[in-house]
């Protein structure tokens, strides 16, 4: 029975890495037909690292079902040395092109309390998923950033958070994934209600959360200035209907034309792809 569970929770996570990659078009991000803004990745590459990765994703789960017992916060550490086994065994395939670095900490996060709670009996919902790796979480945005201005040298991550203010992923996670409940998961459901491929799916998906998410990524590479722009753009493509309709799909490929020369990659929205694809079939 907890094998079962265990494999379910893995599965679902490298399902969800792979349908994010697979998504076409995307704009400024990798797929099956360009590399995006990309030189140092491609589809392939992807395809690569979240197949090595499959065990990594059991062994998160299965870290929630041993701690189904204690109390929640005693199975952090577990998870996050197994995030960092994940990233090593990553960064070894890929040759250090980091291609899946956030949605192990997400999705890591995620397997870890889907395995607790589904040990305890629980009816996994997002809701719950949500509520359980925030309540995991606690404190982890100020522990992390503590006293990083006097460090020499900067992550991007704590780069944009003295910048900007911005807490990135990891904010995210602590939070319960917010920009996933209020844009991804709500969009997500409504066109898998509506019968769409999942291709359109998620590519829906990733327009909404792009209107959303303050993308680190794109304020790595750019300012705060271009991802408003970013926003807004997507935000007028959702109102021309996004893949629903025919006049929003070419603002879609019109907008992958311009981040591509652009160097524009909403790589943090794509990793909310992957979170939101993960928790809707969960909940299935």
């Amino acid at each position: 029975m907890q094998k079962r569970m265990i494999d379910r929770i893995g599965a679902c996570a490298v399902e969800a890495m792979l349908y994010e990659v697979s998504a076409t078009p995307k704009p400024g991000l990798v797929d099956r037909a360009n590399n995006g803004a990309h030189h140092d990745m491609d589809f392939f590459t992807f395809m690569s690292s979240a197949a090595a990765l499959r065990g990594s994703f059991d062994a998160f789960a299965r870290i929630g079902v041993q701690h189904q017992a204690g109390p929640l916060h005693e199975m952090l550490p577990a998870l996050q040395q197994a995030g960092r086994t994940a990233e090593q065994q990553m960064f070894a395939l890929t040759q250090g092109v980091n291609t899946h670095k956030g949605m192990i900490f997400s999705l890591g996060m995620l397997a870890g309390a889907a395995g607790r709670l589904a040990a305890q009996g629980e009816t996994l919902t997002a809701e719950k998923l949500c509520r359980s790796v925030a309540a995991l979480c606690t404190g982890i945005t100020a522990a992390a950033y503590a006293g990083i201005r006097e460090q020499g040298q900067l992550t991007k991550g704590e780069a944009m958070y003295l910048k900007y203010g911005v807490t990135g992923v990891r904010g995210e996670v602590e939070n319960g994934f917010p920009t996933v409940r209020r844009a991804g998961l709500p969009v997500c459901r409504e066109l898998r209600e509506k019968g769409l491929a999942i291709n359109d799916v998620l590519v829906g998906t990733l327009i909404a959360l792009i209107a959303e998410n303050q993308d680190t990524n794109i304020l790595g590479r750019h300012d705060l200035e271009t991802l408003q722009a970013v926003q807004q753009e997507a935000k007028e493509v959702l109102a021309l209907g996004s893949v629903g309709t025919e006049a929003g799909r070419r603002a879609i490929r019109s907008m992958d034309e311009e981040f591509i020369k652009g160097y524009i990659s909403p790589g943090g929205s794509a990793d909310l792809v992957a979170v939101t694809h993960f928790l809707y079939e969960m909940e299935r």
